[in-house]
């Protein structure tokens, strides 16, 4: 199958390429590479690389493909309130551009990678059904994520299936890894610091899923029949899924012997909310088979701190939060304002 990621060099995209890749997909990525530096160890790879804004996509870049995996976007809420308007031209033209060329193209399938996020606040007595719950994104890239899939949905048909996937927060290494997401950026601070601190009194619902699983859905939406997929929403996540922040925190703390955890009671976080995964685990059971959880995805992000001698100066580099990366290469002028190669 020939097949092309979009975001290809990001935290996910890393993984997923370089595992496809080794499952003979003839692929090629395309990634504008703002975070191709960002990496302690060594990649190995054999598919085809482009580096390419995917704002500036063309009919050229999209033809010969049987299936499209996108990832590109501005990836959370930190970097959609950068620049609202700028999160749009990214995250839902850009895509509806692709989705567009695509089908054009003769593309039979597209693989979009969603968020959660647009649940918003909720209520946390019940979990979020994908068609039945009430969607309330408030944040500039929540709404982008939403009103993408709204509009990718139009497009599906036989010809041209659209499956959307809404993954939990990821966790896990990755050679282009991630410490401003929840559990990894708790087990970093356990490991570096021997503490955690949680801003707020612990309470706060989030569903967390490892990396290496998120790409076992991605991969579901190339090999799945369409009957199961076309036009189909999905959260991804485990069975009991669903954990407050002081259960990640304790999760890591048993992970790294004499790690401290300190709560502070004075902040509350508003973001809090619990989503059932029914959906996928009954639909896609023969195709999406979680194998991973806290406990051995936690292992297996330890044994990649030893592999690169993880630090606390590591841990705060730039190279592992998304949004000091971006601010960094504008403040060197290697990006402008619209987040474009200067």
């Amino acid at each position: 199958m020939r097949l092309l990621i979009t975001g290809n060099l990001g935290y996910i995209g890393s993984v997923l390429t370089n595992r496809l890749d080794k499952e003979k997909f003839d692929i090629t990525g395309i990634d504008t590479g703002y975070y191709r530096n960002c990496t302690y160890s060594n990649i190995t790879s054999s598919f085809n690389q482009i580096y390419k804004d995917i704002r500036e996509i063309t009919k050229q870049d999209i033809e010969g493909y049987e299936s499209v995996i996108h990832l590109a976007s501005l990836s959370n809420d930190p970097l959609g309130e950068l620049n609202p308007n700028l999160t749009n031209e990214i995250n839902y033209v850009s895509t509806m551009k692709l989705a567009n060329l695509a089908k054009a193209a003769g593309v039979e399938r597209f693989v979009y990678a969603s968020s959660q996020s647009m649940y918003g606040i909720s209520n946390i007595d019940e979990e979020l059904d994908e068609d039945k719950s009430e969607k309330n994104p408030i944040t500039t890239y929540a709404k982008t994520k939403w009103n993408a899939e709204v509009d990718l949905k139009k497009l599906s048909n036989n010809n041209f299936v659209v499956s959307c996937f809404r993954p939990s927060t990821v966790f896990g290494s990755s050679p282009r890894l991630r410490c401003d997401i929840v559990f990894n950026n708790l087990l970093s601070s356990a490991y570096t610091l021997g503490k955690i601190d949680i801003l707020s009194d612990g309470s706060p619902w989030r569903p967390v899923i490892h990396i290496n699983d998120v790409c076992d859905a991605f991969l579901s939406g190339l090999i799945a029949p369409k009957e199961i997929v076309e036009g189909e929403s999905f959260n991804v996540g485990i069975k009991n899924g669903n954990f407050t922040v002081l259960d990640l925190a304790e999760a890591a703390k048993k992970l790294v012997p004499g790690c401290e955890i300190r709560i502070s009671k004075n902040q509350n976080d508003a973001r809090t909310y619990k989503v059932s995964f029914d959906k996928i685990l009954t639909n896609l059971k023969d195709y999406f088979k979680p194998k991973w959880n806290l406990e051995s995805g936690g292992k297996e992000l330890i044994e990649y701190f030893k592999e690169i001698d993880f630090n606390y100066d590591m841990f705060k580099d730039r190279h592992f939060t998304r949004l000091s990366q971006l601010q960094y290469l504008q403040k060197k002028r290697l990006l402008d304002e619209e987040l474009k190669w200067i």
